[in-house]
């Protein structure tokens, strides 16, 4: 290696790390800046009476893609636009009932956290309790059965 080949001092050295380190403080300023994407919860309502009227509204109705959360828990767009169509049926000066029969002839019994007991959801309601009884009478099934076998000696 000639003298000229050598670097001079530690700047120069340092050099090819400086690039890194402007990509490294890009990225870090871009996830930094990711929350400011994220779907903003709409207005609450200026009376506190009717933003808690569509908070306990809100938990009372299931968001359609998360499935496992009511739409006031949901961080989901659609949970969000339904959040703001129960604010404005609200203001509209829709009922409870109106806003719950509305939103269930758009998507139907499965929307309501607690849907009805009718002749439509005794699927939903009844399906736990057969497998249940199902896997209990298999149970009782497999121990009359190995009872009544013979047995055998070693």
């Amino acid at each position: 290696m000639e003298p000229t080949d050598a670097p001079r001092d530690s700047t120069e050295r340092n050099r090819g790390t400086g690039g890194m380190k402007q990509v490294l403080a890009a990225l870090f300023l871009l996830l930094a800046t990711l929350p400011a994407f994220a779907a903003r919860a709409p207005e609450s309502l200026a009376d506190p009476a009717l933003e808690a009227r569509a908070r306990t509204l809100q938990k009372e109705l299931r968001c359609m893609v998360c499935q496992g959360e009511s739409i006031d828990e949901s961080n989901a767009q659609l949970a969000a636009d339904l959040r703001a169509l129960i604010r404005e049926r609200i203001k509209a000066g829709d009922s409870d009932e109106q806003i719950k029969q509305f939103l269930v002839s758009r998507y139907g019994d499965f929307i309501l956290m607690k849907p009805p007991f009718d002749a439509s959801t005794y699927a939903l309601w009844l399906t736990p309790f057969a497998a249940l009884i199902l896997a209990a009478g298999v149970a009782i099934w497999v121990v009359v059965r190995a009872s009544r076998a013979p047995q055998r000696k070693a």
